[in-house]
């Protein structure tokens, strides 16, 4: 069964989003009089906790507070999010972000091809569309048959629903797709949907653990940014992940036994 579909996380994946993301909530924090600083280091542990309001929720968990302040706090979070959501989206469209290397061409390669492309993602809608726009251009969102986001599903990654969700609404099957993910929590979650599934781990992920993982890779590569010992190491035609490359991860010839191979000669 030949690949037909690639389905993509978002911040870490397409794009390293996460120091903006960081300092997004930082500005949503002061605007709200919160006298809360998210440094690198915080926020790296921070990213455990799947989904923005509940990075909230559990910071705000981990404070000594009253259990009135705690209540009031926790009814915050929602305004928050939606200040941090217009602060990142602010920042984006300025230009503060671009796709990691061979993002591009990969997804204009996969659309040529004629395959389904789709988004997994936990993070906003807002701040998935507001990323492809900026990157892709006005045509970015609908390069993609499906934009899945957390908040659709009943359990965020490391739940696999979010992939569940975009292989019914495409009515793809797990074995024709594959995922692309820089997280072990994007990883467990597209790998309980059954999916071969490509890591690219950042700065923010790459202490964490990728057993399981199909292919594990610094980045996709570009002509311009060739991997290192490519092809030969971990990709089959060049120093970066080609369509034809991928099928041939995916669904490598079958093996034949030395033994038919003596019996063929006879």
């Amino acid at each position: 069964m030949s690949i037909t579909t690639l389905i993509f996380d978002v911040d870490g994946t397409l794009a390293d989003t996460e120091e903006l993301h960081r300092q997004a909530f930082n500005a949503a924090f002061a605007d709200a009089g919160l006298r809360w600083d998210w440094s690198r280091t915080l926020y790296r542990e921070l990213l455990h906790v799947t989904g923005g309001k509940e990075r909230m929720a559990h910071h705000a968990a981990s404070l000594d507070l009253g259990e009135v302040d705690r209540r009031a706090l926790r009814a915050h979070i929602p305004a928050l999010h939606a200040a941090k959501t217009r602060h990142y989206a602010a920042m984006v469209a300025g230009g503060r972000l671009k796709l990691r290397p061979g993002v591009a061409r990969l997804l204009r390669e996969a659309h040529e091809a004629g395959m389904h492309l789709a988004i997994a993602s936990t993070t906003s809608p807002a701040n998935v569309e507001a990323l492809l726009t900026a990157t892709l251009g006005p045509q970015g969102p609908g390069l993609f048959g499906v934009i899945a986001c957390g908040d659709l599903v009943a359990s965020k990654k490391p739940a696999p629903d979010v992939y569940e969700l975009v292989l019914r609404t495409l009515g793809a099957d797990a074995e024709e797709a594959i995922a692309f993910e820089d997280s072990a929590h994007g990883l467990r979650a597209a790998r309980g949907a059954g999916l071969w599934t490509v890591v690219t781990p950042t700065w923010w992920s790459e202490a964490e653990d990728f057993t399981g993982a199909d292919l594990l890779l610094p980045h996709l590569g570009d002509p311009g940014e060739p991997l290192a010992g490519e092809p030969g190491a971990r990709l089959p035609d060049a120093p970066w992940l080609t369509l034809q490359g991928l099928e041939q991860l995916r669904h490598p010839p079958a093996a034949c036994a030395v033994r038919q191979l003596y019996q063929g000669a006879a």
